[in-house]
């Protein structure tokens, strides 16, 4: 019996509620869920509306509702994205997938649509710009995970763009247009390309199995590793500008540790042979990318207990 046959079995037995909970929450990863909200609303109050208040931030329902919104659909995502990947993960990633599969694919999609509904719904409280533009972002969602993943170029630069559009949505909400947030934008977007092309390298064998062409597939582990170093000397670019704007104060600290970071990063991405040395290398970028989120309140030190001060 292989994995695939074991995996719908097991999908066909009772478990407790809280199991499916639990295995709901691992299709949808709450874990990367609630790290997105803590960036949008860190990266609210430092960035992109750092002229007001603490309370002036936390309690804006329109912010409450994008934030939703945002939750909703990107949930709605990782769960289409599940839905077609099913196959592939049972090869890369066979316990998780036996974990996913306790849901049966009917409830999710029945979770999806439900989950896609209410987020624009809930962005039609703030506009029917926010709506629109939730509805595009779900249809993006789905064709990356139907169609456009499955390729080159298309799957690793619509990954990355996808993963900034939450935060796309607040900064056209604030209207704040400063250099210093599209410089932090392509920084970010630079670590994002490096972690997908490494993610691709990590799930070679079941993207090659199911005839995913990524660039790991296509172009073979050696030319992904050289992009990929190419790429890392790019995000250096927007580092070297962040550092000299003032405005960045003790973040500044963070990049000089990413530096340092994205090279030892290389080096072992040069030495990196198996799934094992991937997985290390993109958790070891998934910490780089946490701690890049909370450090945003290091631009300024006072900045918590001056605007709790304001009225």
């Amino acid at each position: 019996m292989d994995l695939l046959e074991i995996s719908k079995k097991n999908s066909r037995k009772k478990f407790p509620l809280y199991i499916k909970v639990l295995s709901l929450f691992s299709v949808v990863r709450g874990y990367n869920i609630f790290l997105i909200v803590i960036a949008q609303y860190l990266a609210t109050i430092f960035i992109f509306s750092p002229e007001k208040s603490l309370k002036q931030v936390i309690f804006d329902p329109n912010l409450y509702f994008i934030v939703l919104s945002t939750i909703c659909v990107i949930a709605a995502g990782y769960i289409i994205n599940n839905f077609y990947d099913a196959e592939t993960d049972i090869i890369n990633r066979p316990i998780k997938a036996k974990i996913d599969r306790i849901v049966d694919q009917k409830t999710k999609l029945r979770i999806y649509f439900l989950l896609n509904f209410i987020g624009v719904m809930v962005a039609f409280l703030v506009s029917w710009k926010a709506a629109l533009f939730f509805a595009v972002y779900i249809f993006l969602i789905w064709l990356y995970s139907h169609k456009l993943k499955k390729y080159p170029l298309t799957g690793l630069f619509s990954a990355a763009t996808l993963a900034l559009l939450p935060f796309f949505a607040i900064f056209v909400y604030y209207k704040n247009f400063s250099e210093i947030i599209f410089t932090h934008a392509a920084f970010l977007f630079f670590i994002l390309l490096v972690r997908e092309l490494v993610k691709d390298l990590s799930k070679i064998r079941g993207d090659f199995a199911q005839n995913y062409q990524t660039i790991a597939v296509k172009y073979g582990e050696h030319f992904t590793k050289i992009l990929i170093t190419f790429l890392v000397f790019l995000t250096l670019n927007p580092i070297y500008f962040l550092l000299k704007y003032p405005e960045i104060g003790g973040m500044k600290y963070y990049f000089y540790v990413a530096i340092v970071v994205l090279f030892v990063f290389v080096v072992l991405l040069w030495f990196s042979n198996s799934k094992r040395n991937y997985s290390i290398l993109h958790f070891l970028l998934k910490l780089l990318i946490l701690a890049g989120v909370f450090s945003l309140a290091l631009i300024d030190y006072s900045v918590i207990i001056d605007r709790i001060l304001l009225k």
